[in-house]
């Protein structure tokens, strides 16, 4: 809700198919897959969250892991099924959610569609996720837009917070990311990904990639094109983000 003079304005009445955009903890930019498609059904069922219905999802059964599902999503389910270009934030001072729904929208109509090589299963990054199979510089441009693009919107983070991000160790590059834009895993160190489960020791990793690369076969697109990006809240208090707003990129033709 913006504020003139005392007045409260509405962001685009404020809603989109009665989700209010503003009230929000904190604020991210995130790419998720197509409403009712299969990539977007089973992230649901493996997570057991769906963000755009904020509900519950019915669980997918996936054989041959080396711990139970809730306890490989435990800190994956709460974002739902997503790839990060913008990581959360809160709103700076003087901010809100208005001036950040038109930020987005302008962001979006500056860029054409991404198409990327199709999704696989990984295990690379010490966690299991999906990742494009080749290089695609047009989502490396998309994710440092949203980056650079909205980063007046961010409050800086607290020393605390900083702290706590650097607890795990940080290159010198990733912690001048982290200090200049809030987040270690961007521009230069960005690689894209959809999260399925949180760190996992090696072995586990891969024996939890092989279980859900049979158990995902089906879902995963031949191609993988990106024709919108999200806007997620997070209700603070650890409950699940939502998928608040979708906004197509219709900047050109599809970039590859």
């Amino acid at each position: 809700m913006r504020r003139r003079g005392g007045l409260a304005i509405k962001a685009r009445d404020a809603r989109d198919g009665g989700i209010m955009l503003d009230g929000c903890a904190r604020y991210a930019v995130y790419y998720a897959p197509p409403k009712g498609s299969a990539l977007a059904f089973a992230g649901a069922a493996w997570l057991g969250h769906d963000p755009e219905r904020g509900a519950p999802h019915a669980r997918l059964e996936v054989d041959d892991l080396p711990a139970p599902r809730a306890d490989l999503v435990r800190r994956a389910a709460r974002y739902g099924l997503h790839g990060t270009l913008k990581a959360p934030f809160r709103l700076n001072e003087g901010m809100d959610v208005t001036a950040l729904d038109e930020a987005i929208t302008a962001l979006a109509a500056a860029h054409a569609p991404v198409a990327a090589p199709g999704l696989t299963v990984t295990a690379d990054l010490g966690f299991v996720a999906l990742r494009p199979g080749g290089p695609c510089p047009a989502l490396d441009t998309l994710a440092a837009a949203c980056v650079t693009g909205l980063d007046l919107l961010r409050e800086p983070m607290t020393a605390t917070e900083l702290a706590e991000k650097r607890r795990g160790g940080l290159e010198q590059r990733e912690d001048e990311n982290l200090r200049a834009w809030g987040y270690p895993y961007v521009l230069d160190c960005f690689q894209f990904h959809i999260t399925l489960t949180g760190p996992l020791p090696r072995a586990d990793a891969e024996q939890s990639r092989r279980a859900l690369a049979r158990a995902l076969r089906g879902a995963l697109p031949e191609r993988f094109k990106i024709d919108d990006i999200c806007l997620f809240g997070d209700p603070g208090g650890a409950a699940p983000f939502r998928l608040l707003r979708r906004y197509p990129l219709t900047g050109g033709v599809i970039a590859g």
